[in-house]
Formats: C-alpha cells, structure tokens, sequence
C-alpha cells in the first residue's frame, strides 16, 4: 500500500491538527527541560514540524538545536530518550493511541540559508531585474 504523500496528496486536516498538538506538548517539554539527559541540559530545541502518519501512529518531529551546534548528537540523544518523551505526549495530548516518536534533524533553515545564497548571486540577480 502506498503512503498518500507518494501519490501527490497533501496531509489531511486530522493529521496536522494531531501533529501540531504534538509539536506544542513537545516543545513544553523541552522549555520546562523535562527530559534528563546530559546532552540535552542547558540546550534550546526548535521543534519545527511533526508529520504525522496516515494512522497516527507515527510522528517524524524534526528539531533543530538553536545555533545548530551538536545537532546529530542531540537528535541521537532524543531518539534514545523518546519512550519518555512519548509518555509526555500521551499525558499532554489524548489520543485514542500514543504515537511513536520519531526525531530527526530538521534542515529548513539550511534550505533557506542556500536560498538566501542562491538569490544574492548576481547572475540571478540580473535574471530577475529582466523580467
């Protein structure tokens, strides 16, 4: 069976109401620092988006350390604390089930950093002044 993200189609409505609930209780966890970890004492994590599976039961959270220092280690340490962040979810958000968690690191602001680049180039810069 094939993921309906393969087929072109966008996420329904229940999965991102559902992912954006778990990004909000996700992201209080990390700002009251409720995971102890010592990689992750003291670090400020961005949860950018969580995409949720067609059943729910999935969820990728892409985060991103703020300054982007250690970000593979802190995306490990958070797959390795992800049975606690999840009981935070299950507590936080009432869901008929509790989704495995998923992180991974998120690279938009990469993507945008590039775009920046890409648009400052002057031969780009030329192509659109001509239109």
């Amino acid at each position: 069976m094939s993921n309906q993200f393969e087929q072109g189609h966008g996420p329904s409505q229940r999965q991102l109401r559902v992912g954006e609930l778990v990004r909000r209780a996700l992201a209080e966890a990390f700002l009251r620092d409720q995971i102890y970890d010592d990689i992750l004492i003291g670090v400020s994590i961005n949860v950018g988006e969580v995409r949720m599976s067609a059943d729910l039961k999935i969820a990728h959270v892409f985060v991103s350390p703020l300054g982007g220092e250690n970000s593979k280690e802190i995306v490990k340490a958070l797959n390795l604390n992800k049975i606690e962040l999840r009981k935070i979810v299950t507590k936080n958000v009432k869901l008929k089930f509790s989704p495995e968690l998923r992180f991974l690191l998120d690279k938009t602001f990469d993507n945008m950093d590039a775009t920046r680049k890409l648009f400052n180039k002057a031969e780009i810069k030329r192509d659109i002044q001509d239109e």
